[in-house]
């Protein structure tokens, strides 16, 4: 069966299915439609869980001895598997298959998965969940209804906010919902029970709230000033803002770094005119220093490696996803390459 999104804690209400596959790659809302589940699962009876992550290490022969095993006492468990790519190859592919053919009575199968390609979607494992579960595909929200969907997060939450202050904080996460929902639980905090809040309250006390912004340490790391961004890492540690928060604001300005690299090589290092998106006046020459500093290969480089400390900051990997930070930091603040990238010139 398949579901979108606002169809699920309908079909919760009613029945648990043996399966449920859920793919996004919005790491919020996909938590949150597990979330549901979960819940959902607990309420019956499911009261174990045991987790499995794909990826190094992992081994779909312990996946399957999981579903030939009897549960201790008979309790009910709940398989919370985590396929970040999407793809679990041919010997998991047979697995799921095997498994939606014949699931176990006592678990259910929850699989967290990241967006699943055309390919996936008629591969016969995924053919297999749909019929005998449920698949539920969670697409990446639209800029335009980042606003509407923040109000209502934040009545939600019981703030009683104008529809400028949605709009000045959907602004300023530029898409992320990561950091939407802890700029609304700041708001949260720091405002009384039915006081009004607009964009000027919005701006004085998104900007009083803490000492340390990731977009201030996308700007140190883009300016190479190496002792200035360990210190807001540092700091932002100390503070509790979630590592893909932080991720989000240095990998947004990393990419765009490679995306203006690859245009100025293709104008013969002419000073470009035109860049993909427009940046702020004050942000060019940050660029221009990142360029100056690392070479393209760096760039990319350093994008993979926070994609590593991404999976390991969910679970996903190996490492300290802190010490993975720190050592990201140190590398994109290096002075390796050559500086001889021109300035960048754009039309703002």
């Amino acid at each position: 069966m398949k579901l979108r999104p606002d169809q699920l804690a309908n079909h919760l209400k009613r029945a648990l299915a043996p399966i449920y596959l859920i793919s996004s790659d919005e790491p919020l809302l996909l938590q949150e439609a597990a979330d549901q589940i979960l819940q959902a699962a607990r309420q019956t009876g499911f009261e174990e869980r045991a987790l499995y992550s794909v990826g190094a290490g992992f081994h779909w022969s312990d996946l399957q001895q999981e579903g030939a095993a009897l549960s201790l006492f008979a309790e009910k468990k709940i398989i919370d598997l985590r396929l970040p790519t999407g793809k679990p190859g041919k010997e998991g592919g047979a697995m799921l298959t095997e498994w939606s053919h014949s699931p176990p009575d006592d678990k259910i199968l929850v699989i967290r998965s990241g967006k699943l390609d055309g390919a996936s979607q008629r591969a016969k494992w995924f053919k297999a969940i749909e019929k005998a579960g449920v698949t539920v595909q969670i697409w990446p929200m639209e800029l335009r209804q980042i606003p509407n969907w923040i109000m209502q997060r934040m009545r939600v939450a019981g703030i009683n906010a104008t529809p400028g202050a949605a709009a000045l904080v959907a602004e300023r996460i530029e898409g992320n919902l990561l950091a939407a929902v802890q700029e609304i639980e700041k708001l949260s905090l720091l405002t009384n029970k039915g006081d009004q809040v607009d964009e000027t309250m919005v701006m004085n006390l998104v900007a009083d709230s803490a000492r340390y912004d990731p977009f201030q340490l996308a700007d140190a790391i883009l300016g190479g000033e190496r002792a200035r961004a360990l210190h807001i890492l540092y700091g932002l540690k100390e503070e509790g803002v979630a590592i893909q928060i932080i991720l989000w604001a240095i990998v947004r300005d990393l990419r765009e770094l490679a995306a203006i690299g690859n245009l100025q090589r293709l104008a013969a290092h002419k000073p470009l005119d035109y860049i993909p998106q427009p940046l702020w006046k004050r942000r060019l020459p940050l660029f221009t220093s990142g360029l100056n500093r690392l070479k393209q290969q760096q760039i990319y480089q350093l994008i993979r490696r926070a994609g590593e400390i991404d999976r390991a900051g969910k679970g996903m990997g190996e490492g300290d996803p802190w010490s993975g930070l720190e050592d990201l930091v140190l590398k994109a603040t290096s002075n390796l390459s050559n500086p001889t990238s021109l300035p960048i010139h754009a039309k703002l």
